[in-house]
């Protein structure tokens, strides 16, 4: 059994985070990311051209992470590939020792930086999560044999901070129903409704593990920016106050004791089953945002 799937198993308050592929071929910093948080986290996602900006493929990058000894957590998004590319690309994962799928739909090209590019959305992610599961039990989406089945341990995403939230939770049945296994949610502020989430989360079905996306804010300005412009994100004003009230220069200590907080605050009331932490272009702090909660 893949190694973060027995951590999700084992009960214990599971812990993971992602590092953004470089745009170019110089991995030095990836590398030097990857070796400072391999020993602390359970698995490591992979971000798949995150935002729709081109990088190196999450695929490359997930050798790089088992390479180094790290648990990866390969990040797959249908906005780029056709089912074929999608399909080949999970079976090119798997002969390179990699269990772990993260199905996303993927972000819009026009939010990128190649707006003239053609996006495919053949499959959303239900339909890739469908996928996987039809891989896994040997036939393609052609329905053609596989000589041998695929196996991975299975996730998707939830916005639990959406507004109106019940087109996300339709979504979240029908990826339940598909077959996952694990939730890396967006980021969370509002602990009080994500706790009415969860309630919610549990009655669909209570063995999917779920993971709260902790998202690091650098600052105030970051903080109101995502309110204006990132849909299913909203950083209460009592936060934005709080970042502001930090010395200067100090804002992103501030935003590591707030996540630090916050994970401590979802471990101590068992609110789900641990945390993702995206800590964007900023990987080299997770370690001093586990230290702040205490892990």
């Amino acid at each position: 059994m893949a190694k973060f799937k027995e951590a999700l198993n084992s009960g214990k308050f599971v812990v993971t985070a992602e590092v953004g592929p470089p745009k170019g071929t110089d991995i030095t910093e990836t590398l030097e990311h990857i070796d400072l948080i391999k020993d602390k986290v359970d698995g490591i996602n992979s971000t798949d051209n995150q935002s729709s900006v081109m990088r190196i493929s999450s695929l490359a990058t997930c050798v790089l992470i088992k390479q180094r000894g790290g648990e990866p957590i390969l990040q797959m998004t249908c906005r780029d590939r056709n089912r074929m590319g999608l399909e080949s690309d999970l079976l090119g994962a798997n002969v390179l020792g990699i269990d772990n799928v993260l199905c996303l739909t993927g972000d819009y090209v026009t939010v990128g930086d190649h707006l003239d590019a053609k996006p495919v959305f053949d499959l959303d992610s239900v339909q890739l999560v469908q996928a996987v599961r039809m891989m896994e039990a040997g036939k393609d989406l052609g329905g053609n044999e596989l000589n041998a089945p695929v196996k991975f341990c299975c996730g998707a995403i939830v916005t639990p901070e959406s507004d109106p939230i019940e087109p996300q939770l339709m979504k979240y049945e029908k990826k339940v129903k598909a077959g996952i296994e694990f939730v890396q949610t967006q980021a969370i502020y509002d602990i009080e409704n994500f706790k009415k989430f969860m309630q919610y989360a549990r009655k669909v079905n209570g063995d999917v593990k779920i993971l709260a996306g902790i998202v690091l804010l650098t600052g105030a300005g970051m903080a109101k920016y995502m309110n204006a412009n990132v849909p299913g994100i909203v950083v209460p004003d009592a936060l934005i106050e709080e970042l502001k009230s930090a010395e200067k220069g100090k804002a992103v200590q501030k935003g590591i004791e707030i996540a630090g907080r916050m994970i401590k605050q979802i471990k101590d009331e068992k609110i789900c089953d641990g945390v993702h932490i995206m800590a964007i272009g900023r990987e080299g702090v997770v370690p001093d945002i586990l230290a702040a909660a205490g892990l």
